[in-house]
């Protein structure tokens, strides 16, 4: 035990002290597989402050124990307890304290960072003196409360702006995106680098001899939160981020501009004064409580995978948009991948795609040989014989899909696994006839491959459960979201879509404009308009999955869908329901005086939150958060909304059954409550 810590016991801090007078402080937080910072860690560290100050070393530098990473960030599920006893504010003002005699503390202090540093890891960082970083590319520096609906409040906006300038820092902060360490190097957040090795030397180092800052860097951070800069700079920042977030859904971002508008150029305590105050605002909204909830989903769908899934050969059989994409994806996530079609032709064009997709992934050009030689054309369909995972991505037609599987399934290994990648046909549909029906699953990937994080794992009686986690653990090495669903038609995202996309196509067919059915939606929190994103599925796509799910789910085809010209398929042609200009829609102005239909949203609201219901109450997935995880990410449904069915909780289901109700008396039967709306799921 170090002089002054005498009778003191520490569960989470280790101290020692280096031979040239510098004290290490490492983390190892009991009891968990990673770093947080728990009020019980934050505590500690007080006490620990405390008799550093009466004591001072030569400096402190604080490590990890845990080879897994620095520092996570806080710990979330104590910020919900937090949050539902209402006692935000002390937990902030805790976090704040602690940070504030770091930073007072009368000797020089460092962190050495390795691995993940998130949060407020990062923010602990910023109440020390100097950073240093071990420079292997697993380490990541980042401030991502935005996305959960805050921004940083234990001192991490108070000093950012300071340390490197106000644009750079809240650059960082409103994007939530992650620095490698040397993008942190070069932006002044980090002094020095160091092979992980010599980590905790090169952070020593720092605290004994010091470091002067670039002359620049100084000036930037001073200037940059001057007065007139930040009246300057604080509309064009709240400008830039109304073209991605509205303030009335996203909150956070707007109230961290306008926070360090007013007191950006106050002294440290006024700063953290008004941080606290906006961010104990932020905690209690209900965007914070939704987009909190959706990281703990997330969590929870990266958890479903096995621990091998020992899969390292992967056969695709269609190169088309989405299985040359599929293959592609696959080889840039270190899988050998075989590419098979009837032409050479229509693999030479997934190639090429795929060399566009390494162009812009892989940024080291050294290592993009090696990326692009993991994927290799396969016409005679070699790779078959070899393969760990075949993936089936041809015309969705259960003849052509059956009489393919029949070819694939005798030249298989018998451990290997089939999949296919349709996205409406039953799998009861398609397993007969197959020798190894426990071996075959849907692996359903959503268009583009490369943005959309959800793959849905379509299951069916007959599937071995062990064969799931296989597949969910492929999925996460592919940086994918894996939701298990029921092999019914549409299975869970298809078939909670098409409602609203069908009505959507009818109103367009009422004569309602395009460009205002997509503002409604984008309104309500959509990414993208349901008329812009017919045009982007393809109205030839979007067409063969209503033929599919329509009679199932009881709905008419309309007009707009029912036939398709040539030529007209949407924004692969140039032309669909919109004209397309360099990948870009075309919207018509909207006549003068025209007044949307009152009841616009709800038309296209409610089919979907009526299926939803549906879903759940047929048990395509196993439960309401899986429901609300797999609609979010499937389709973007409004995150600060929390998904269909806690939308549904917030709102009322009484309410919107009502609503329901006064529909399907105004327009007819296809808004007629599906079964499911008594369950107690809705009313928690």
């Amino acid at each position: 035990m170090l002089p002054g810590f005498d009778g003191l016991r520490f569960s989470h801090w280790q101290a020692t002290r280096r031979d040239d007078g510098v004290v290490v402080l490492a983390l190892d937080r009991q009891g968990a597989p990673v770093n947080a910072l728990s009020q019980d860690v934050l505590v500690e560290l007080g006490e620990i402050a405390e008799r550093l100050a009466i004591d001072p070393p030569k400096g402190v530098v604080f490590v990890s124990a845990k080879s897994s990473g620095f520092i996570a960030g806080a710990d979330l599920k104590e910020f919900q307890a937090f949050d539902r006893r209402g006692t935000v504010e002390d937990a902030i003002r805790r976090g704040q304290a602690v940070f504030q005699q770091v930073a007072e503390l009368p000797c020089p202090t460092a962190v050495a960072i390795h691995g993940f540093c998130m949060g407020g890891g990062t923010e602990l960082s910023l109440a020390c003196d100097y950073r240093a970083a071990s420079n292997d590319p697993s380490t990541r520096i980042g401030l991502p409360e935005v996305k959960l609906g805050i921004f940083p409040g234990w001192g991490g906006s108070a000093r950012l702006p300071r340390l490197v300038g106000a644009p750079a820092a809240m650059d960082m902060m409103l994007t939530g995106r992650t620095l490698s360490a040397s993008a942190a190097r070069a932006m002044g957040l980090v002094d020095r680098l160091a092979e992980p090795a010599l980590l905790e030397d090169a952070a020593a180092a720092l605290v004994l001899n010091g470091v002067q800052r670039p002359l620049k860097q100084r000036f930037v951070g001073w200037i940059s939160n001057t007065w007139p800069a930040r009246k300057l700079l604080a509309p064009q920042m709240a400008k830039h981020v109304a073209r991605k977030a509205k303030k009335a859904h996203y909150p956070a971002p707007y109230s961290l501009i306008s926070t360090w508008e007013r007191s950006g150029g106050r002294d440290v305590q006024a700063r953290l004064d008004a941080e606290r105050r906006a961010v104990v605002q932020l905690a209690g909204t209900p965007t914070a409580r939704n987009l909190i909830r959706i990281f703990f989903l997330t969590e929870r769908l990266k958890g479903q995978a096995g621990k091998d899934h020992s899969i390292k050969h992967v056969h695709v059989v269609g190169a088309g948009v989405m299985g040359g994409d599929i293959a592609a994806w696959s080889a840039y996530k270190g899988f050998q991948v075989t590419l098979q079609d009837r032409e050479q032709r229509f693999i030479d064009g997934a190639l090429s795609r795929a060399q566009e997709l390494f162009a812009k992934r892989v940024k080291d050009d050294a290592k993009r040989p090696a990326v692009a030689a993991r994927l290799q054309g396969d016409l005679d369909g070699a790779g078959v014989a070899t393969a760990d995972l075949v993936i089936e991505a041809i015309v969705e037609n259960p003849v052509a899909k059956r009489e393919l599987y029949q070819a694939l399934e005798p030249r298989m290994k018998p451990d290997a696994l089939l999949t296919s990648n349709t996205s409406s046909i039953p799998l009861d549909e398609l397993r007969e006839h197959l020798a190894r029906p426990d071996r075959f699953a849907g692996l359903h990937y959503f268009n583009p491959v490369a943005l959309m994080p959800l793959v849905e794992i379509v299951q069916h009686d007959r599937l071995d459960p062990g064969h799931v986690r296989r597949l969910a653990g492929f999925c996460k090495a592919l940086d994918k979201l894996p939701v298990a669903v029921a092999g019914t038609p549409g299975f869970l995202v298809n078939r909670v879509l098409f409602p609203y996309l069908l009505e959507a196509a009818s109103l367009h067919a009422e004569g309602v404009p395009g460009k205002v059915i997509d503002k409604a939606a984008v309104d309500f929190g959509m990414p993208m308009g349901p008329i812009e994103l017919i045009d982007t599925v393809g109205l030839d796509v979007a067409q063969g999955v209503a033929a599919e799910l329509a009679p199932f789910l009881g709905l008419q085809v309309p007009a707009t869908l029912a036939a398709v010209e040539p030529g007209r398929r949407g924004r692969k042609d140039g032309q669909g329901l919109y004209k397309w200009e360099h990948g870009k829609p075309v919207k018509p102005d909207v006549p003068a005086g025209y007044q949307a239909p009152a009841d616009l949203e709800d038309r296209l609201v409610l089919p979907l939150l009526n299926e939803a219901v549906a879903c759940l109450h047929d048990n395509v997935v196993a439960d309401a958060d899986l429901l609300d995880a797999g609609v979010i990410f499937g389709t973007g449904f409004a995150p600060f909304r929390g998904g269909p069915i806690q939308y549904i909780r917030a709102t009322g289901a009484d309410a919107l059954l009502e609503r329901l109700k006064a529909l399907q008396a105004r327009y007819g039967e296809r808004f007629a409550p599906r079964p499911g709306w008594d369950s107690a799921h809705l009313h928690g």
